[in-house]
């Protein structure tokens, strides 16, 4: 078996390193968006933990917003909670991450990042998020999910009709 890509080792090492029971996987067609991931894995597109990075104006730190990949997040909602918010560009993502857009997992970040979750997520018993490769991907259930990344669940998706 080939080795696994330099940003899935970062995210397999910091899963064991917190007991997490799921290595992460790679998927032999790239998961760039959540529909694909989705179909790859066979799951609903609600069970992908689909993370949005966007820019805190007052001090340019990286915002993650973990949602469930068929929600859409509403800017005004985490912007009540963590500040005015900017977009960030794939230079910005990377420099702040350590990951490219289209594989940027929710923990594990080069530098460290306000972090909320989607409470949509608790939908589910079990979520599917990128582990730091377009290819790559790990099992997780929500409340896993809170406990590996530290972060609150909160309401930043938009109201579903």
């Amino acid at each position: 078996m080939s080795e696994l890509p330099e940003g899935v080792q970062r995210i397999a090492a910091a899963l064991l390193a917190q007991g997490h029971p799921h290595a992460p996987v790679l998927l032999d067609d790239a998961a760039r968006t959540a529909q694909q991931a989705a179909d790859a894995l066979g799951i609903a597109l609600g069970q992908i933990a689909k993370s949005i990075i966007f820019r805190r104006k007052a001090d340019d730190l990286a915002v993650l917003v973990v949602t469930s990949g068929d929600r859409r997040v509403d800017e005004k909602k985490v912007e009540a909670l963590v500040g005015k918010l900017g977009r960030a560009d794939a230079a910005f993502v990377k420099e702040k991450t350590g990951y490219s857009i289209g594989g940027v997992p929710p923990i594990a970040h080069a530098t460290p990042s306000v972090t909320l979750i989607d409470q949509e997520l608790l939908r589910f018993e079990e979520i599917w998020a990128a582990a730091g490769h377009p290819h790559g991907v790990f099992k997780l259930s929500p409340q896993d999910l809170t406990r590996l990344s530290g972060a609150p669940l909160a309401d930043v998706v938009v109201a579903v009709p």
